[in-house]
């Protein structure tokens, strides 16, 4: 018998073993667990203000300066229904009010025709109306949806509260609403430096952008080294802004009769005039700021005059109540419309600083009567409106209870 070399019992080993592997590989492929086949789901069409547009097309546009709906529409929309839009849809949304600058978008067939299926019309960023187009025209408003995003934002003053907005890189809008919160409390003309605020706000984002500030959720802002705290809770569908005490802080009037200015001039029994040049009793606050800054209503009332007084140059006078007038000198111009009898309301714009009559310079002289006697407008007291309601009262203390959490921080 033949003896076997090594080298070929070494070949014979290692094809047995490569020939185990194979084999232990086939076993174990048909073992495995075959994974179950499915058809991945189409991806679901785009859409735009609720409309599919997986067989149309739409295109975008911004209202120029003098166009109105039917200059707009005149190309896509037969006369018969512009004229029906702008006359019989009012309710929903009066088509005068259409504003340059504001977008609308246009779906159409993707046929030759490319006939015009919808007009939409964006009011503002998160309103819409819908013009349906395909048979007989249908209108209705409807919005975006609205993320919203709480945030937190801090500041000490150093001069002004429209300064630190600035300095602090924040939106100058929530400034705005933070005076508007504080209104009736806090004389942002009187900010001294080291006050300091912190306000808990809402951002609301549209189709993934920022579109602007929704409202305040709370605030506490030291002013004069003392607290004033300010919630907004609903009650009665409605909602409104109440300190740590549960009291209203709207009040009857409001602080100052217009925004981010600076006092030139206080009450006083004497003061040297700066025309007349001779001293004479100012039983108002001058309020210096640019020509054209709108001025507001201190509150509620009725206008009893409007129209040029002597020295005062152009000048109102509100009545407010039994008790309370306020006057507004050297305005350069009035709001629209404004006349003797008109009903205005607190903060409405009823005019504009200028310099009009005995005036050096672009100011508002601003006066308060009570009883027709002149009074201090900086120490004008007025009673807070409806406070929580006793019902709501422990809603309101949980809900304080969590802002203050955050507002302690």
């Amino acid at each position: 018998m033949q003896k076997i070399t090594f080298r070929t019992s070494s070949l014979i080993a290692l094809f047995f073993v490569l020939g185990l592997i194979v084999v232990i590989g086939v076993f174990l492929y048909y073992q495995r667990e075959m994974p179950v086949k499915s058809e991945m789901p189409a991806p679901p069409p785009p859409l735009a203000y609720g409309i599919r547009l997986d067989s149309v097309a739409i295109a975008y546009g911004t209202v120029a300066d003098g166009q109105n709906l039917s200059t707009i529409l005149s190309s896509y929309a037969s006369e018969d229904a512009v004229e029906y839009i702008a006359r019989d849809t009012k309710e929903i949304f009066d088509v005068r009010k259409i504003k340059a600058g504001n977008r609308y978008a246009r779906i159409f067939s993707k046929d030759t025709t490319r006939r015009t299926l919808y007009f939409i019309y964006e009011i503002n960023p998160i309103d819409y109306i819908i013009y349906d187009l395909r048979d007989s025209v249908k209108v209705h408003k409807d919005k975006k949806k609205v993320t919203r995003l709480v945030k937190t934002a801090t500041g000490t003053i150093k001069s002004s509260l429209w300064s630190c907005f600035v300095e602090n890189k924040l939106d100058v809008n929530l400034g705005l609403a933070l005076s508007d919160v504080y209104a009736w409390t806090i004389d942002f003309y009187g900010l001294q430096k080291g006050d300091n605020f912190k306000v808990i706000y809402e951002e609301i984002f549209v189709d993934g952008k920022l579109v602007g500030i929704d409202r305040i959720l709370a605030s506490k802002f030291q002013n004069n080294g003392k607290d004033f705290y300010a919630y907004h809770f609903e009650q009665n569908g409605k909602g409104s802004y109440f300190d740590d005490k549960g009291q209203s802080l709207q009040r009857s009037f409001l602080k100052a009769p217009l925004k981010f200015s600076r006092i030139s001039s206080r009450f006083s029994r004497s003061r040297m005039h700066p025309i007349l040049r001779i001293a004479r009793p100012h039983f108002g606050v001058d309020y210096a700021a640019p020509r054209g800054t709108p001025v507001v209503a201190l509150g509620d009332g009725h206008v009893n005059e409007a129209g040029f007084h002597g020295g005062y140059g152009r000048f109102i006078s509100i009545r407010h109540n039994s008790t309370y007038t306020t006057t507004y000198a050297h305005l350069s111009g009035y709001a629209k419309g404004l006349k003797p009898g008109l009903h205005v309301q607190q903060g409405q714009v009823i005019g504009f600083v200028g310099s009009s009559g005995l005036s050096t310079g672009s100011h508002l002289d601003f006066r308060v009567y009570r009883n027709e006697t002149p009074t201090d407008p900086l120490k004008l007291e007025s009673p807070p409106s409806t406070p929580v309601e006793s019902a709501n009262l422990e809603r309101y203390r949980q809900l304080v209870a969590k802002m203050n959490k955050e507002l302690e921080k």
